[in-house]
């Protein structure tokens, strides 16, 4: 059985996440999605409600789950009994850190291989802190993220 880790923040979950996460369900018997705590941002979820939001908008992919972790993405996979390492690709700009960070966990771990999915043209753009700022000046998130999670979204705003 080949297993996949996919970890990130999902601070919101996106179409563009939901995207990679589609994909790589296709490509690997399990992908497991890792919602990271990481004490130098301030999420607009807590770690428990970004979990939850994941796991409702992936319910209906069978061979996807959820988990929280803190620390380094490489031990994540490893303690999913993984090998593979999702990272989604928007642009040449994400490439130039995806790619050192990939090499850094190749030194950490060289049983750890990453996988770049390039993120469907139509996500290309969208990023989790352009969904907040939108959202927070009161603009339409809809095509941005599924809508119970633009629900989530405005309610943690107290806009609607």
């Amino acid at each position: 059985m080949t297993r996949a880790g996919y970890p990130g923040t999902f601070d919101p979950c996106t179409y563009g996440h939901l995207d990679i996460i589609h994909r790589a369900a296709v490509q690997f018997d399990e992908v497991v999605v890792g919602v990271l705590t990481n004490s130098a941002k301030t999420p607009l979820f807590s770690i428990e409600e970004r979990v939850n939001i994941l796991r409702d908008v992936t319910r209906e992919i069978p061979n996807v789950s959820v988990k929280s972790f803190s620390g380094l993405s490489v031990d994540f996979v490893v303690s999913c009994h993984a090998s593979i390492l999702i990272r989604g690709l928007r642009a040449i700009t994400d490439f130039e850190y995806e790619l050192q960070m990939a090499q850094t966990n190749r030194v950490l771990n060289p049983n750890v291989d990453t996988m770049f999915l390039n993120t469907s043209l139509e996500y290309a753009y969208l990023r989790s802190s352009t969904v907040r700022e939108v959202a927070a000046f009161g603009g339409d998130i809809s095509r941005f993220v599924p809508p119970s999670v633009a629900e989530q979204v405005y309610r943690k705003l107290g806009l609607k």
